[in-house]
């Protein structure tokens, strides 16, 4: 039931939106050049790995040295606007189609971190990866990575359809109200460096 009700609800989606999908695309490729999608390996169901989409917010502005500046600065106000109302994961919508992701679930973060869970924080990977989910609509990028862990381990052992229509319904209000978007006093997010020594917020 979960399945057939993301593929079609991201399927009229994708198609219902094209129009912005492809205005987006358009204002991207003009201020940020190419490539107009990020992409990017994540972990999806059991650690699984697929390729994650989303529009591109940051420029590849790097210093005299050939390394990449940091991420407040390549952040452009317009990827700051697309974060803001989550434009930039509209592309997650074929990941969905695909199966590789859901619309509801423990976000999918990066590859590097699955070595630094613990086994509880582990059981994350239990079910498939989503677009948003019960950290997502209970403090977003303003929780710590320890409340966020907790969070989506609470959803893995109590996941219904019920509780899925409640997150995306919270998603969508969270969304307007752009509540909790970054790390407080950062532009994107502290990188986790495990459960003892984490600090900061958690991914979008």
């Amino acid at each position: 039931m979960k399945r057939l009700f993301d593929f079609t609800v991201s399927l009229i989606l994708f198609v219902g939106l094209s129009p912005i999908f492809i205005m987006i695309a358009f204002l991207v490729k003009w201020k940020l050049g190419s490539p107009i999608i990020f992409k990017q390996e994540r972990p999806g169901l059991f650690g699984k790995r697929f390729c994650l989409y989303k529009f591109r917010t940051m420029t590849d502005g790097k210093d005299e040295h050939g390394q990449l500046l940091p991420d407040y600065i390549r952040l452009t106000s317009f990827g700051r606007f697309l974060r803001k109302y989550s434009l930039d994961e509209f592309p997650q919508l074929w990941n969905v189609i695909k199966g590789d992701l859901s619309l509801v679930g423990p976000r999918p973060l990066l590859i590097n971190y699955l070595t630094l869970y613990t086994k509880e924080q582990s059981l994350r990977h239990n079910v498939k990866p989503g677009i948003t989910g019960w950290a997502q609509v209970n403090g977003r990028n303003a929780l710590s990575w320890e409340e966020k862990f907790k969070l989506d381990v609470w959803y893995v052992k109590n996941r219904s359809f019920i509780l899925d229509l409640r997150i995306l319904f919270l998603t969508a209000y969270k969304v307007l109200v752009s509540d909790g978007i970054n790390q407080p006093g950062s532009a994107t997010v502290e990188s986790f460096k495990g459960s003892n020594s984490s600090m900061g917020g958690g991914s979008s």
